[in-house]
């Protein structure tokens, strides 16, 4: 079985051809960051152009890289929704014309559920799992049944993850992405030098939220003279201080998990944030606490990429979860509504 996947809900254009046996034939990956940089985060517009000039080019570079015609293929699976509607929109309109023109089943992804799947791809992990899904708009931890079956155990209350990562490395002077930045500054730094908060933590539930984080980055700012570890030491226990509330927020999710779901052996993580060290460091030691063992993709595969579209495409596929060419872009899709099938 091979199917393509196509992903345009940000600021990547990505295309790949995936087989069943986990075999990632092709993956290409156009990261419009030098775009958005100016800006300091992405613009809609100018990503939905982007996407537009771009991605013809990309899927016939993935298909003449391959030799695999696009009449051979089981299927064509895109990102469609949740994201910029914009971008969303161009790949759909894309992998729909190529199932209507080839007669091949159209697979409509929700970009989570594509990343909540990945570690699939990559590693022997059964159904059922605990994943925490940590990026740039999202932050949820969740019981993954089966392509199309997922229980929200908690998410944000208002700032994603990666969000958060991105406006403290605009407030501490560092460049988008701030994810990355962020982490690399905090290799130089004090992880105790500041008392940060814990936003949520020791709460029973299993939600997040980072707006507090932020605001008590911006005031240490404020109150702190310039000096020469100054940015390393914030940086270093921002991150410390999410990793903290990351533990926290996942051992809630993991005794919930372990009593709803007692044959689940499995903690993942995936999503950009999935590929900062130190928070996989803090998820690692958690589950090996819980007894669970813990899986995360190579880092291109937490980024956003076509290869983990196809997946999710090869997954619904094999589950029957096929889609009308009239399935409607969406800016928003909870992960729960992605057509569930029979209750457990």
């Amino acid at each position: 079985m091979l199917v393509l996947g196509i992903e345009t809900s940000c600021d990547e254009t990505a295309t790949a051809i995936v087989r069943d046996d986990g075999e990632i034939i092709a993956n290409l990956v156009l990261s419009q960051m030098e775009e958005h940089r100016p800006y300091g985060g992405v613009v809609p517009e100018i990503a939905a152009r982007s996407h537009l000039a771009h991605l013809p080019d990309l899927l016939c570079r993935t298909v003449a890289s391959t030799e695999i015609p696009f009449a051979a293929l089981d299927g064509v699976a895109v990102t469609s929704g949740p994201g910029l509607i914009g971008g969303v929109m161009v790949g759909m309109m894309a992998a729909k014309a190529i199932a209507l023109v080839h007669d091949i089943p159209f697979l409509a992804v929700n970009h989570m559920e594509a990343h909540a799947l990945t570690p699939r791809l990559v590693e022997d992990v059964e159904f059922p799992y605990l994943a925490l899904l940590a990026s740039g708009g999202h932050c949820q931890l969740v019981a993954v049944e089966a392509p199309g079956r997922y229980q929200i155990f908690g998410s944000t209350v208002d700032d994603a993850i990666g969000e958060a990562f991105d406006k403290t490395a605009a407030l501490l002077g560092l460049p988008y992405p701030g994810g990355p930045a962020v982490e690399a500054a905090a290799k130089k730094g004090d992880p105790e030098r500041y008392a940060l908060p814990r936003p949520m933590k020791g709460r029973p539930n299993c939600d997040f939220s980072f707006s507090g984080l932020k605001t008590a980055v911006r005031r240490t700012i404020e109150r702190e003279t310039n000096s020469e570890f100054l940015v390393a030491d914030i940086a270093a226990s921002f991150q410390a201080a999410v990793a903290d509330v990351v533990r926290d927020r996942s051992e809630n999710a993991i005794r919930r998990f372990k009593t709803e779901f007692p044959k689940g052996r499995q903690l993942i993580t995936a999503g950009g944030v999935g590929s900062n060290k130190p928070l996989r460091a803090a998820l690692r030691e958690t589950a090996e606490t819980h007894d669970l063992a813990f899986v995360a993709p190579p880092p291109p595969l937490c980024t956003d990429n076509g290869a983990m579209v196809a997946w999710a495409g090869i997954e619904r596929l094999r589950a029957g979860l096929i889609d009308d060419l009239d399935f409607a872009p969406r800016p928003r899709w909870p992960l729960d509504e992605t057509r569930p099938g029979p209750s457990r």
